[in-house]
């Protein structure tokens, strides 16, 4: 199968911590810390919607790649808050990068494995032989109603892989595969300002049963144990689900570390997962075996195995980490966090 040829990711400067949102709500937030396993989240600036964080996390990953950026024969943004219902983001995009205008662009929306998704459709595209590279992007300017226990891990960030092929890889695509069903636990009808959940619902029938259904899926697929991974990213609601994820599959704490990233910046939605795919990117050696499981509410989930290559210990030197972005913040206070936001979705 084809791979990830270059990698990227991108989060906003401001974060709020979740003391400051519990204040506002009348909430305790030890209680809301313990239950979430967060404690803060990103913000997006004023100006940075899914658009802006697309491009910044693309500009990174074709550092990494050091391609023709005219080869990219394919744009796809994977987002549950691409700034216009009506006017595509990856055209954006495509412009911002200068790629030329002989590419396939389109967004693709499934809740949180927006992102993940277009990782699958670039791959077919590039192993049929249609395109040579394909750029893949998730990213989310998450929103939450205020007041709601969404506000505590709605956050803004994402990643941008390019996929091309296996011979120039940084990490050969090896296995993957979805499990998908008709489960709403999430959603939000047209010119409604917030999304509505599903409560408890969100956990069992939907989140875990398909995480798990698409993992066990993928291990049975290509013959492997969990134990031959150094490196496994479950999505990332908040940082309980991903942690008793790995405990049901027997993940140690040592292998879920490196991508467990949500609890340093909340939940990206689109970009959950794979930022957590880049952070571990980010620091992988040659010869590690990745598994990847994201999760979108309606409800799928899509698996993948990867193994890096020896061309990843340069790449990585090429463009700031997942870590450079999260060590990079500025608190704001919550009437700012309100502004912010106002600027981003109206």
């Amino acid at each position: 199968m084809a791979g990830i040829v270059g990698w990227g990711s991108y989060i906003p400067k401001y974060r709020i911590k979740a003391e400051t949102i519990a204040e506002v709500q009348n909430a305790d937030a030890a209680a809301i810390k313990a239950g979430l396993g967060l404690t803060e989240k990103s913000v997006p600036g004023k100006d940075e919607d899914t658009a802006t964080i697309s491009v910044h996390a693309a500009r990174d990953a074709l550092a990494r790649a050091g391609i023709d950026r005219k080869q990219i024969g394919s744009v796809y943004v994977g987002s549950e808050s691409h700034p216009y219902a009506v006017k595509p983001t990856a055209s954006i995009v495509g412009e911002a990068l200068d790629i030329g205008n002989a590419y396939m662009a389109v967004d693709t929306e499934f809740a949180c494995k927006a992102g993940s998704a277009t990782i699958q459709i670039n791959a077919g595209l590039v192993d049929s032989g249609m395109i040579k590279y394909g750029l893949s992007i998730g990213a989310d300017t998450s929103q939450a109603e205020p007041g709601n226990a969404l506000e505590y891990s709605a956050a803004a960030g994402g990643a941008a892989f390019i996929v091309g092929p296996n011979s120039e890889s940084v990490a050969t695509l090896d296995y993957t595969c979805s499990f998908t069903s008709d489960t709403p636990d999430f959603w939000r009808r047209a010119m409604q300002a917030y999304p509505s959940h599903a409560g408890r619902f969100t956990g069992e029938p939907a989140y875990f049963k398909h995480v798990s259904s698409a993992t066990d899926m993928i291990l049975k697929k290509s013959g492997a144990k969990i134990t031959d991974f150094k490196y496994v990213v479950f999505h990332m609601p908040n940082g309980k689900f991903p942690l008793r994820m790995a405990k049901q599959f027997g993940a140690t704490k040592e292998q879920i570390e490196a991508g467990l990233v949500v609890t340093k910046i909340g939940n990206t939605y689109s970009g959950s997962s794979i930022l957590g795919l880049a952070s571990v990117l980010d620091v992988a050696k040659p010869g590690d075996k990745i598994l990847v499981t994201s999760y979108g509410s309606g409800s799928g989930s899509d698996a993948f195995i990867f193994t890096a290559t020896k061309k990843i210990t340069e790449a990585q030197k090429k463009a700031r980490k997942v870590n450079d972005y999260i060590a990079r913040k500025e608190y704001i206070t919550y009437p700012q966090y309100l502004k912010h936001m106002e600027g981003i979705h109206q």
